[in-house]
């Protein structure tokens, strides 16, 4: 049932649980995220997880129309409804990872926005970098550590999978943090802002993208363990040397090139 704020008229629909809502309601934060992302006429902007609206309105006041997909059934009638005073907002009701972007996109370029779910943050990146090639750039909030991760160096402690798969594909760029004040309810760990923009695929230059993806998952499987084990399953160490990379060395010492390079070695084996 939605709930009614006295002061200022807007609903307040119970956060769930079980769809790891929690929504975004400081507004010098939404500013900040409308700021980065800073649309222009033209743009075909798409949020993910509208929630109760905290981006959806200012950024329909700024650009006018906008489409927004939304699993949580009791939120669409609302968004509806209060949306007529800021611009034309699209309502898509469905679960995002079913979402087809390309066809969405219809020939432009998306430009995808969200405060993503805890729970199914590295889900919905992956899903938009299977669609990459009609996005322009994404930004989301997420976890502060899953950021982290995103962003991080070869060498530093949280450099893995994600950093080496979104980075591939993506320039990541970490924007700022966000505490749990910013959300109702307030989770138990801080968040931030994250801007991806996808690489050209000749910038890339995967050959691929399987066999870079199974290298990847592979050499990070256990941390602990020299490319030369972790990669047993997939080549030997004469494959590794033949990438011009040392067996010897772990994953999380590889620069995104390294991985890259390895993989498409492989590939021509």
């Amino acid at each position: 049932m939605t709930q009614h704020d006295g002061h200022d008229g807007h609903f307040r629909e119970p956060a769930k649980k079980a769809l790891g809502q929690h929504f975004l309601h400081e507004r010098g934060v939404v500013d900040r995220i409308v700021l980065a992302v800073d649309p222009k006429p033209g743009d075909r902007i798409v949020e993910i997880g509208p929630g109760q609206g905290a981006m959806t309105f200012p950024l329909l006041d700024r650009h006018g129309s906008l489409t927004a997909i939304e699993f949580d059934r009791d939120l669409l009638a609302p968004l509806t409804v209060r949306a007529r005073d800021h611009g034309e907002l699209t309502l898509i009701h469905a679960n995002v990872l079913d979402v087809d972007f390309t066809a969405l996109a219809g020939g432009t370029p998306l430009r995808l926005v969200g405060n993503l779910p805890y729970n199914l943050s590295s889900p919905i990146l992956f899903h938009a970098l299977e669609h990459a090639a009609v996005v322009r750039d994404m930004h989301f909030m997420l976890q502060k550590e899953v950021v982290d991760r995103m962003a991080a160096a070869p060498g530093s402690k949280v450099y893995g999978r994600l950093s080496v798969m979104l980075q591939a594909w993506c320039r990541v760029t970490a924007l700022f943090d966000v505490g749990p004040g910013a959300f109702r309810p307030p989770p138990k760990v801080d968040s931030a802002v994250v801007r991806l923009v996808p690489r050209d695929p000749a910038e890339v230059g995967i050959d691929d993208p399987a066999r870079f993806a199974a290298v990847v998952r592979a050499a990070f499987g256990q941390r602990r363990k020299t490319l030369r084990n972790a990669l047993q399953p997939l080549c030997d160490a004469e494959a590794i040397i033949a990438a011009g990379i040392d067996p010897t060395r772990r994953a999380e010492q590889l620069e995104v090139a390294e991985f890259i390079r390895l993989a498409n070695s492989l590939a021509r084996t």
